[in-house]
């Protein structure tokens, strides 16, 4: 699978940016140029320079070093909260298609109720419940995703219980938490894989999205999407201020999408995607 990513242009740019963000996420602290809050009103709004690579914003501070920072925010809040969507989003739809009957309806008519909800939309809800603050943002983020790898999950499920390995299994006697573990999880991995990759981009878009409304990390901790927020004034008079963390946001988002169409490629299976609206 590895070499099959390697051997296309697409596979090794995302691996390439994803393993630079990741870095950059895991040892920010030591990189960035200047403290992200380092206040200095006399350097407000210069342009990108030798000593400000990224320019500076309307309170002196560097851009570049908060782009760096918030990396760190980004891809926390992502990776935990896709991986909450992965555990229990991947233990409803398993039970929900090894069981069926009552079991799988109910699990999924709550998976249909909230899927009728964009995925934005429902997010915003629940941190408007909950307050604003990155682990709300993150939990919210996280329930949202929770039914679509509890679909994902289902669909191949359902497909797996019909093999003789698996019937076998249940002729001798085999435990349904033996019979999911060893027969059903190591053969529907492929599909969850490449749902994972799709659903990290779409974290990252949301996780933006509620910083830029204030909903997500509070101030003075640096974001991407706050960071958007802060130069929504300012794009007359320094462009740098959106451009750079802006492009970063793509680039990043980019990466994760180019990552899960080669692994669906690799992998060669069919995966459901959901964009936030």
């Amino acid at each position: 699978m590895i070499k099959k990513i390697f051997s296309r242009p697409t596979g090794v740019f995302s691996l390439l940016v994803l393993a630079t963000i990741f870095f950059i996420a895991v040892f920010g602290q030591l990189i960035t140029p200047q403290g992200p809050n380092e206040i200095n009103v006399a350097n407000m709004l210069q342009p990108p320079s030798p000593e400000h690579f990224f320019g500076t914003d309307e309170l002196g501070r560097d851009v570049l070093s908060r782009t760096i920072l918030s990396a760190q925010v980004s891809m926390q809040v992502s990776l935990i909260s896709v991986s909450f969507a992965l555990f229990f989003g991947t233990a409803a739809g398993v039970m929900a298609g090894y069981f069926g009957g009552w079991l799988d309806n109910l699990l999924m008519r709550i998976v249909d109720v909230l899927f009728a909800f964009p995925v934005l939309l429902l997010a915003l809800a629940i941190v408007a419940i909950l307050g604003p603050g990155i682990g709300t943002a993150t939990f919210a983020i996280g329930v949202v995703y929770v039914p679509i790898f509890a679909r994902v999950a289902r669909s191949s499920a359902v497909s797996v219980v019909q093999e003789p390995y698996v019937k076998a299994a249940k002729t001798v006697g085999a435990s349904p938490l033996r019979t999911i573990t060893t027969h059903l999880l190591p053969n529907i991995a492929a599909p969850l894989i490449v749902q994972t990759s799709i659903s990290l981009a779409f974290a990252i878009l949301n996780e933006a999205a509620l910083s830029f409304l204030g909903l997500g990390a509070q101030p003075p901790t640096p974001t991407w999407g706050r960071m958007l927020f802060d130069a929504k004034g300012f794009l007359d008079q320094a462009w740098w201020m959106a451009v750079f963390p802006g492009a970063t946001v793509f680039l990043t988002v980019l990466a994760f999408n180019l990552l899960g169409d080669n692994l669906r490629d690799a992998l060669d299976v069919t995966v459901d995607r959901k964009e936030s609206k």
